[in-house]
């Protein structure tokens, strides 16, 4: 006969039965800083997981789910494609808005413009879209309708000063819709030997922008070239004729819808076939 069993109270390091540990139990102690250590494990491997977040791999995948605007390169379509960029895809990426601080004297230009056009009672937000540090250059986006008064704030501010305005860019964004055509201004100050640029768009349906040419007088032929290359009308401009191409041609070469080619070239009489009548090899 077996005596009477003895009862033991069930303690967090006993267990009896099929679910009994494997080798040596822990004290409570130890037991308790390996879940103190697992704890700060899980909580390393967030953080981990936060910082992934952030890696330009993973920000890469977020730009592919843009929506595609283009395919391929040249224009190339259901045709061998000797180039090798027949499966480029080009994703629509969203405007660029630097946060502050812009770093070097941008925070300080910033500001004072700020100042200045509130003290003329203008709102910045209604002057300015957007500011863009790239690069090492300062770019105001400004709204087409304030351009001449933002560029005299540049001119006349003594904290600012840009006294020159170096040249008249013009650039076409086919697949920016609503903002195609875009102008860019690059102003200089002399006095404190400092650069900004001003960038302004319109859309294709309605290429106006003011001209500049009262607030700097520089702009006179490079505005008039922008418009021969890529037809932005400067409204106010002074004489806005072709100044690079002849008085009776067509179009404006440089936009990124103008054709390819096809085009006589009078002084020989020859003719350059478009890109879809050439000789492709396979």
């Amino acid at each position: 006969m077996s005596g009477p069993q003895e009862s033991h109270p069930a303690g967090s390091e006993e267990t009896h039965g099929s679910a009994a540990p494997q080798g040596p139990v822990p004290p409570a102690g130890e037991a308790q800083a390996g879940e103190a250590q697992a704890g700060e494990a899980q909580a390393g491997e967030d953080s981990a997981g936060e910082d992934a977040a952030n890696l330009p791999a993973r920000l890469g995948q977020e730009r592919l789910a843009e929506p595609v605007i283009r395919s391929g390169m040249f224009g190339v379509q259901d045709t061998p494609d000797t180039s090798g960029f027949g499966l480029l895809r080009v994703h629509k990426a969203p405007p660029i808005d630097s946060p502050r601080p812009y770093g070097s004297y941008f925070d300080a230009i910033a500001d004072v413009l700020r100042a200045a056009l509130e003290a003329a009672g203008v709102q910045f937000s209604d002057a300015i879209e957007r500011v863009v540090v790239d690069r090492g250059e300062l770019t105001f986006h400004v709204r087409r309708g304030r351009l001449p008064e933002v560029a005299a704030q540049f001119r006349d501010d003594p904290a600012l000063r840009f006294e020159l305005c170096s040249g008249v860019s013009g650039v076409h964004y086919l697949d920016d819709t609503g903002r195609e055509l875009h102008a860019v201004y690059h102003l200089l100050s002399i006095t404190h030997n400092r650069r900004v640029r001003l960038e302004v768009s319109a859309p294709d349906a309605d290429p106006h922008i003011p001209s500049l040419v009262g607030v700097y007088p520089t702009c006179n032929w490079h505005e008039r070239e922008t418009w021969d290359f890529f037809g932005l009308i400067f409204d106010g401009h002074p004489a806005l004729t072709r100044i690079e191409m002849p008085d009776d041609w067509k179009g404006h070469p440089q936009r990124k819808d103008y054709p390819l080619g096809g085009i006589p070239v009078e002084y020989r009489g020859a003719k350059i076939p478009a890109p879809d009548e050439r000789r492709h090899y396979s």
